[in-house]
């Protein structure tokens, strides 16, 4: 199992779509950036069909909004946004954790502590945005392996955004606090324990919160 992009397109439209969904959150489209469906159409070497349709999935999905005389810009990601994230966040995860505490299976739980592995040698080694991307993928599986069909797809619209976060606010923190804390979630959920499962994955969340919010008003106050 290796730190990846989420989904594997397959039609031209997802691809495009994946493409610049991926530019904007590894910020090689920052906030504020025009982007120009002619130019990116002859970019990507594909038609402006695909392109208008995966820029418009992205305006719905608050990646981009529709300026007067500018077009389709990239949104910034300030900390009102995070803050309404991490509400949701919070209970999902939580419901999420109890449930996988009850529903993993023991092959399941293997490859979750291989995750953990794997966050842990990159965290120790520098590695930062893949401990940081292992992380984010662990988060993923926690609630795939809640075994709510809708749990998961409750959360699915918010894994971008939430990958986004963390690639805005990841150069500022310690990738190895995240990779304890995972960890200590992940022998709750191995032991069966449902409420220790659902109080650190909640305690895990505030924590995240705190520093996340504090990284993006220091960000936005500069900017400012």
């Amino acid at each position: 199992m290796t730190a990846s992009r989420p989904d594997a397109p397959t039609s031209l439209r997802e691809q495009v779509y994946v493409e610049l969904r991926e530019r904007i959150i590894e910020a090689e489209y920052p906030a504020g950036t025009r982007l120009v469906e002619r130019e990116i159409a002859d970019e990507l070497r594909v038609s402006r069909v695909p392109v208008r349709e995966a820029m418009q999935r992205l305006e719905s999905e608050g990646f981009l909004s529709v300026q007067p005389r500018r077009g389709a810009v990239v949104t910034d990601f300030g900390p009102e946004d995070a803050a309404h994230l991490f509400d949701v966040r919070e209970n999902l995860e939580g419901l999420a954790a109890r449930l996988a505490a009850r529903h993993a299976s023991p092959e399941e739980l293997r490859e979750l502590e291989e995750l953990l592995a794997r966050a842990r040698r990159a965290a120790e080694s520098g590695r930062l945005r893949e401990a940081v991307a292992f992380n984010a993928d662990f988060h993923r599986a926690v609630v795939e392996l809640s075994g709510n069909p809708l749990l998961v797809d409750l959360m699915a619209p918010l894994d971008s955004r939430l990958r986004r976060l963390f690639r805005l606010t990841s150069a500022q923190s310690d990738g190895e606090p995240m990779c304890g804390a995972h960890e200590q979630l992940y022998e709750a959920v191995h032991d069966r324990d449902e409420a220790a499962a659902e109080s650190l994955a909640r305690a895990h969340v505030a924590a995240t919160r705190t520093s996340a919010l504090r990284t993006l008003e220091n960000r936005w106050n500069q900017a400012g």
